[in-house]
Order: C-alpha cells, then structure tokens, then sequence
C-alpha cells in the first residue's frame, strides 16, 4: 500500500470506529427489551464516545496534511559525465550527485556549467538536449535558487523538456555565477527547507571545484 493510502485509511479510522460503535449500540437496543438503568447510562457513554470518534475523524480530515502523491518517472536509469572533465572534477561530480540522490528527494540531476552539460544522473528522458530557458537564466542572472514546488502548474515548466516529462517539483540552483544544478523529484511540494540549504551547500563545494578545474 502507498504512503498517501495508509495516511487516508489512519484519517478515516476514527469515523469507522465511532459509527461501527454508534451502528452495534444501537442494534443492542433494539433487542434489549428490558433495558436496566445502567444499561441506559452505559449506552449514553457509548454515543458519546463514538460522536466524538467521529467529530475527531472529521477535524483530522480537515487539518491534518496529506503527505505528496509519488510518481514513477518516466525515464531510464542513467549516469554520464562530460568525458573532456578532469579526474578530479568527475569525481567531486559524482560525489555531489550522489549525495543528492541519496538524501533528498532528487530523481534527476543535471549539471550544465559554462554552456555545456557536465553531468547527467538518475532518471533521463529520451530527450537529452539542454536548453536555457527564461527561468533557467534568471537563476544565473540574479544568482538565487528557485524552487518549482508543482511543476505542472508553472507555464514555464515547457523549458524543462529535458527532464522526465512528468516530473513533478524542480529545483535550479546556481553553481556561482557560470552554472546551475537543476534538480527533479517525483513528487509535489517534497524538498523541505533543510533540503534546499543541503542543496546550496553542495552547490557551493561545487562551485569551488569547478573554478579550479574549468578554464
């Protein structure tokens, strides 16, 4: 069972439990012709309690957030490195990208570094050409990420045709002013804030790397 069906089946439980209580109450008194006092009072408790079952089911489905539906990118699993890089710059490469695969909710990274395309990892589209778009350069020009949290409800999202089609939340962090990473997850609203400040600190290390290795 998904994450998001458990979460749905926990939120409605108190709402089952409190009308199956109401449903066995109420079919105990009807065939309790003879009904004692503290049964009475009995039955009164069991009411309460499962109104309040129910009432507390009602406001968890209210208040409590549903965790993000996941999808299953479209893609194939790939690794490719620009082969003119340097053994060092492979390696710091690789070492960055699979830090962000592996702890945070990144699908897909690109790296693309004084107009060329240094690295590729996770799930790739068939489509490999990488093109800045508007949102790609605006995170060049001014220098701070952006975070794409549903990526189906930006026009802009036509940009990243690079990407898995269905990819759902994009990141595009600069790698100081010659270069972004640009991250892809499977899933809506899913890079928390301590994400994106592991994000920048990756892309940061990155940055120093890449100055000392490309001319």
């Amino acid at each position: 069972m998904a994450k998001s069906d458990q979460n749905q089946v926990l939120r409605m439980l108190p709402i089952i439990v409190g009308g199956l209580g109401g449903t066995l109450l109420m079919v105990n008194r009807f065939f309790t012709p003879n009904l004692l006092a503290s049964q009475a009072r009995s039955d009164v408790v069991g009411v309460i309690l499962s109104a309040f079952l129910i009432l507390t089911g009602l406001l968890w489905q209210q208040i409590q957030p549903r965790s993000p539906d996941t999808v299953e990118l479209i893609g194939e699993s790939g690794f490719e490195l620009l082969p003119e890089l340097s053994d060092i710059a492979k390696n710091e490469l690789a070492w960055a990208s699979s830090l962000l695969l592996t702890n945070t909710v990144t699908k897909t990274i690109i790296i693309w570094y004084q107009n060329k395309v240094l690295l590729k990892r996770g799930i790739l589209p068939s489509h490999s050409q990488v093109e800045p778009g508007a949102i790609f350069k605006q995170v060049l020009n001014k220098q701070k990420p952006i975070y794409l949290v549903d990526l189906k409800v930006y026009p802009g999202r036509i940009e990243f045709n690079y990407l898995p089609e269905n990819t759902q939340g994009v990141i595009c962090q600069p790698i100081g002013k010659n270069g972004v990473i640009i991250l892809g997850a499977n899933s809506p609203r899913s890079y928390t804030k301590q994400d994106e400040n592991w994000i920048s600190g990756i892309a940061e290390k990155l940055t120093d790397t890449l100055l000392r290795e490309i001319n």
